[in-house]
């Protein structure tokens, strides 16, 4: 099939599902092993990084993984080193650290609407092999995403956002404004790519213009970069559910003492 043909939903739904049950072997793996895993996703805006987050966590616990997505700096943090709020969401043993949008918001919308000096950018560009390689060294295996959307489509995404009620929050001004600055995103995302695609931490391009494939590719990627497997588990022949507990000597409340959620449906 190419990839500009539409996948239909029957199968999309199948190929999500199975792809679901080897990502929960996956995390099982993580945990037993003590791994620790960061997956990066970067891209324009409705390039659908959120949409691919949203198929990969769905499955997992997400008591071992967490999304990170952070807001702008505090005051705080702007006179910290600029690694340093993000060194602390990193994973410990066993957890699989998902960051939407990460370190590199300062060689995209911070480069481009003029938010750090020429001084942190290229201080940036300089520095974010080295963190990246310091992650690599400790026994984090590190993954790095971006997802190309092509300009009709992101035009096509924008436009559906402004027309419904519920998607409109996920426009915002920054959003706008790099539709308006579409060449120059162009341009920071080449030099980032120049400085930061190494081969000890290489960018993987996810085409995104049709997001079902998106996900899916991005999934079956992500599985291939951890040599997992399956971790069986053995239960007993057999399972007795244990009785009720027999009434004690106490006398519940009314019921009408309580607050219930109004029964509209």
């Amino acid at each position: 099939m190419h990839s500009d043909e539409k996948l239909s939903k029957k199968r999309y739904k199948k190929e999500l599902k199975r792809l679901r049950i080897e990502l929960r072997r996956l995390q099982k793996w993580v945990k037993m092993q003590g791994m620790r895993v960061v997956l990066v996703f970067e891209g324009r805006d409705a390039a659908g990084k959120g949409g691919a987050i949203k198929r990969l966590i769905k499955p997992l616990n997400p008591r071992f993984c967490r999304v990170v997505a952070l807001d702008k700096p505090t005051e705080r943090e702007q006179t910290q080193w600029y690694f340093q709020r993000y060194v602390a969401h990193l994973p410990s043993a066993g957890e699989i650290v998902i960051f939407d949008r990460s370190w590199y918001n300062r060689a995209g919308v911070e480069r481009v609407m003029g938010f750090c000096t020429d001084e942190e950018y290229e201080r940036f560009l300089r520095d974010a092999p080295k963190f990246e390689q310091l992650l690599i060294s400790s026994g984090i295996l590190l993954v790095k995403y971006w997802f190309s959307v092509s300009a009709e489509e992101q035009k096509k995404r924008f436009k559906k956002r402004i027309n419904s009620d519920t998607k409109r929050w996920k426009l915002s001004a920054i959003d706008l404004e790099s539709r308006a600055r579409w060449q120059e995103y162009s341009r920071a995302k080449d030099t980032m790519f120049e400085y930061t695609d190494t081969e000890a931490s290489p960018w993987y391009v996810v085409p995104s213009d049709i997001k079902r494939k998106a996900r899916l590719n991005c999934i079956h990627h992500f599985l291939s970069m951890v040599d997992y497997e399956e971790v069986e588990f053995v239960m007993p022949t057999e399972i007795t559910l244990p009785p009720k507990q027999e009434e004690l000597d106490y006398e519940r409340p009314p019921i009408d003492s309580q607050r219930i959620v109004p029964q509209v449906y």
